[in-house]
C-alpha cells in the first residue's frame, strides 16, 4: 500500500519495483556488443570470462556495500546524499553536477540512440544517414529524432508519478530478461557449435601469462564490462519512495546485481558456445549477440536481436529517467541546483521541473553528438565516485557510530576494502594505459568545483 510522506514522495515501491529497477537500468545494450572489444583486448576466451567474472564480484561487493548506506539513510537522492554527509556538500554536488552533465543524460542520450538504430531494421527511414536539417555534426537526423521522441515520451509519462514509471520499468524489464534469458537458453540448448567449443574450450587460457600482463589486461578490458554492469546504484536515488527501504533497498541491490551479473557471464560463455573466438572479435560492427542468433537462426535473426535490444533500451532509459530526476531533485532542496526542481507535483508527486530540465540536457547531447565521446570518459569518474562512497561507509562508522544500520555490509571491512584496492588499480591502469579517456572525465569532475562555489555565493 503506497504512502505519502511528510516531503510529499510516495512510497508506492515495493521490492519488486526496486529490484527491476535495478536490473532494468544495468541492462542496456552493453552486454550484446562489449564482448567483441573485450575479446580483442585480452585475447583470451578465459580471460574474456574473467573479466566479466570480475566486474560481477566488484559489483556485487559494492551493491551490497551500499545496502548499509542506503538503509541507513534511506533519502531521495541515494549517492548523492552518501557522499554529503560522509565527506560534505561538496562531495556531494560534484558527483550531483557530473551525473547530470555527463553521467546520467549522457548515458540517457546514448539509450535512445541504441533504440533508434535498432528501430532502424525495422524502418530504414531512421539512419543517421536520413538528414532533416543540416549535415554533419550540426544536423538533425531522423535517427536523432526517434531518440529525442523517446526521451520526452518517456519523461512525461514520468511525470504522471512513480507508479506509472515503476509499471513501465517493469514490464520492459520483465521482456528484457526473458528475451537475454531465450537468448543463453537457444545457445546452450540447440546451438552448440563444435567447432565454436572446440576453438575456445580447448586452448581456454591461451596468451594467459599469469603475471602482471594479464592482470593488467583485465583491468583496462573492464572498462566494456563495468559500463555495461553500471546503473545499479540508481535505485537509491529513489529511496525515498522505496517502501519499507531498510529492508527492501539492500535486498534489492543483492538480488538485482547478482541476477543481472549471472545473466551476463551466461550470455558470454553462451557465445562462446555458438562462435569461434575470432568470430567474436571480428562480429560485424561489434554486434556478437547477433552474430550469435544468425548463427542458430539465420537471416531472422537480425530483427530478433533488434527487437530484443529495443525492449532493452527503452526499458533502460527508463529507469535512468525515473531515477536521475531524484538527484536533481535533492540538490534543490539543498540549494544545489534550480530551485523549481526541488518542487513536487501536487497531483502526481513527481519532480516534474526536475525530469524536464533532465530532458532538455539529454535533447541536447542528442543533438550534439558529443554523447559517445563523453561516455569515453564516463567510467572514470563513475568508478572514482564509487571509490569515495564506499570510503564514507569506513568514515561514517567512525563519526557516527550511533547512526541506525538495520543493514550492515556483507564482509565489512575486508570486501568494501578489497573493492577499493582493486577499483583504485583499475584507475590507475586506465590513467596510464587510456589516458585520452581518463583525464577528461577528471576534468569534467573537477569543472564542478568552481561550479559549486559560485552557485553557493548565488544562493547565499
Amino acid at each position: 500500500m503506497a504512502t505519502t510522506r511528510e516531503d510529499g514522495l510516495v512510497k508506492a515501491l515495493g521490492l519488486i519495483d526496486s529490484t527491476t529497477l535495478v536490473m532494468g537500468s544495468m541492462i542496456g545494450s552493453g552486454v550484446f556488443i562489449v564482448a567483441a572489444d573485450i575479446s580483442r583486448q585480452v585475447q583470451s576466451p578465459g580471460l574474456m570470462i574473467m573479466t566479466w567474472l570480475v566486474t560481477a564480484a566488484l559489483t556485487l561487493i559494492a551493491a551490497l556495500s551500499y545496502g548499509e548506506l542506503a538503509a541507513a539513510m534511506p533519502h531521495a537522492g541515494g549517492q548523492y546524499v552518501y557522499l554529503r554527509e560522509a565527506f560534505g556538500p561538496l562531495y556531494g554536488f560534484l558527483y550531483g553536477w557530473t551525473l547530470f552533465m555527463v553521467i546520467q543524460t549522457g548515458t540517457i542520450a546514448a539509450v535512445a540512440v541504441a533504440f533508434a538504430k535498432y528501430t532502424g531494421v525495422f524502418v530504414p527511414w531512421i539512419s543517421a544517414q536520413n538528414y532533416l536539417v543540416g549535415s554533419g555534426r550540426i544536423a538533425l537526423t531522423t535517427q536523432q529524432l526517434l531518440a529525442i521522441a523517446i526521451i520526452v515520451v518517456l519523461s512525461a509519462l514520468n511525470t504522471r508519478g512513480i507508479r506509472t514509471g515503476a509499471a513501465v520499468q517493469n514490464t520492459f524489464t520483465f521482456a528484457k530478461i526473458a528475451a537475454l534469458a531465450g537468448l543463453i537458453g537457444c545457445g546452450f540448448l540447440v546451438g552448440r557449435n563444435p567447432q565454436a567449443v572446440a576453438s575456445n574450450f580447448t586452448d581456454y587460457w591461451r596468451n594467459a601469462n599469469w603475471t602482471f600482463e594479464s592482470v593488467r589486461l583485465v583491468g583496462v578490458a573492464m572498462v566494456g564490462s563495468l559500463f555495461s554492469s553500471d546503473a545499479w546504484n540508481n535505485v537509491t536515488f529513489t529511496a525515498g519512495e522505496v517502501r519499507n527501504p531498510r529492508r527492501n533497498l539492500p535486498l534489492s541491490l543483492a538480488l538485482g546485481v547478482l541476477i543481472v551479473s549471472t545473466l551476463y557471464i551466461l550470455a558470454n560463455l553462451t557465445y562462446l558456445n555458438v562462435l569461434t573466438f575470432p568470430e567474436i572479435q571480428h562480429a560485424a560492427e561489434d554486434r556478437v549477440a547477433t552474430a550469435a542468433a544468425a548463427r542458430m537462426f539465420g537471416p531472422v535473426a537480425v530483427q530478433l536481436m533488434a527487437a530484443a535490444i529495443m525492449i532493452s533500451t527503452f526499458g533502460c532509459a527508463n529507469g535512468l529517467i525515473l531515477s536521475g530526476a531524484r538527484v536533481y531533485y535533492a540538490m534543490a532542496k539543498d540549494k544545489l541546483f534550480f530551485r523549481r526542481a526541488g518542487d513536487l507535483n501536487p497531483q502526481t508527486h513527481a519532480p516534474n521541473f526536475s525530469l524536464l530540465t533532465q530532458c532538455i540536457w539529454a535533447v541536447l547531447l542528442c543533438l550534439s553528438g558529443s554523447y559517445n565521446d563523453l561516455l569515453d570518459y564516463v567510467i572514470f569518474a563513475v568508478l572514482l565516485f564509487y571509490i569515495l562512497t564506499i570510503a564514507g561507509l569506513f568514515v561514517l562508522r567512525r563519526t557516527r557510530p550511533d547512526m541506525e544500520r538495520p543493514y550492515k555490509a556483507f564482509g565489512y571491512p575486508i570486501l568494501p576494502a578489497a573493492y577499493m584496492l582493486a577499483a583504485g588499480l583499475i584507475e590507475i591502469f586506465l590513467l596510464i594505459y587510456k589516458p585520452n579517456f581518463t583525464w577528461p572525465g577528471l576534468i569534467i569532475v573537477l569543472l564542478g568545483v568552481p561550479v559549486y562555489f559560485i552557485w553557493g555565493r548565488r544562493t547565499a
